[in-house]
């Protein structure tokens, strides 16, 4: 079993880590945009994301991508971060709310509320439980037309890419606080086919460290 950091840990890390958060723009953003493009946001009218942090990605989406009346909802377990996603997100008042997490896996909105679901540079923090507990949850409060929108940390792809997050998994498991608490893993490994439908997956690589971005629908089950 792999050490993650407990929920103590990680929100003092993130509140100590504060606005430094986005300077990791230099290898998120391209995973980001590839999502922002990929994730059809332009016809989206509900927004949940677990884990805002500064409320970065929201603010590119309701600044460029989603339409006039949708709704963009945000859960952070770091109040420092909550703190800067609220200022971040002032300027949509009656759009935009962020809301401090006590660390739950559980995503506390009503079946079917959202048409997307939203977790970037999260999961990758979390124990392999609380990740199915997450994307379970996600699945639950999905419309039925509704995208799940994931960028993690991966394992990379090439040479240095490969040793790259080769280096991050040993020093995940030698001591977590240097690289706060993420690890690369694989997005696929929890999403079955029987729940999920893949519509779209990529593996982009920037300054040799990589990021899986996947965006899919959830299945029916069969009754």
């Amino acid at each position: 079993m792999e050490r993650t950091f407990t929920v103590a840990q990680a929100k003092a890390f993130y509140d100590r880590l504060g606005a430094r958060q986005d300077n990791h723009g230099f290898y998120e953003d391209p995973a980001l945009s590839t999502l922002r493009d990929r994730a059809a946001f332009h016809t989206a009218t509900s927004v949940f994301e677990f884990g805002c942090g500064t409320g970065r990605f929201a603010e590119l989406l309701l600044a460029e991508v989603l339409p006039p009346g949708s709704h963009y909802v945000g859960v952070d377990i770091s109040s420092t971060m909550v703190e800067f996603a609220r200022e971040r997100l002032r300027r949509w008042p009656n759009r935009a709310e962020v809301r401090l997490s006590d660390g739950s896996p559980e995503l506390f909105a009503a079946d079917g509320s959202f048409d997307r679901v939203v977790s970037t540079y999260v999961l990758d923090l979390l124990s392999e439980d609380d990740i199915s507990t997450v994307l379970a949850e996600a699945a639950r409060i999905l419309s039925r037309d509704g995208l799940l929108c994931l960028v993690s940390l991966t394992y990379g792809h090439g040479p240095f890419p490969g040793l790259v997050s080769l280096a991050w998994k040993k020093l995940h498991a030698l001591r977590p606080q240097l690289i706060g608490g993420c690890r690369p893993i694989r997005l696929l490994d929890f999403l079955p086919a029987a729940r999920w439908r893949v519509m779209y997956r990529d593996v982009i690589s920037a300054f040799g460290i990589s990021s899986e971005v996947v965006v899919a629908s959830h299945q029916t089950p069969l009754q």
